[in-house]
């Protein structure tokens, strides 16, 4: 594929939505775990 030629995606839910609730309570988590220990690694 030619650099002038891309794909582009996207996504887009609703408030309240299964996946926006889950990516905020991921990033709760992901937030207290580096607060807790700033070199942490996670996946």
């Amino acid at each position: 594929m030619p650099m002038t030629d891309f794909l582009f995606t996207s996504e887009s839910v609703s408030e309240g939505h299964p996946d926006k609730v889950s990516d905020q309570i991921s990033d709760a988590i992901l937030d207290a775990i580096l607060t807790q220990d700033p070199k942490s690694r996670v996946a």
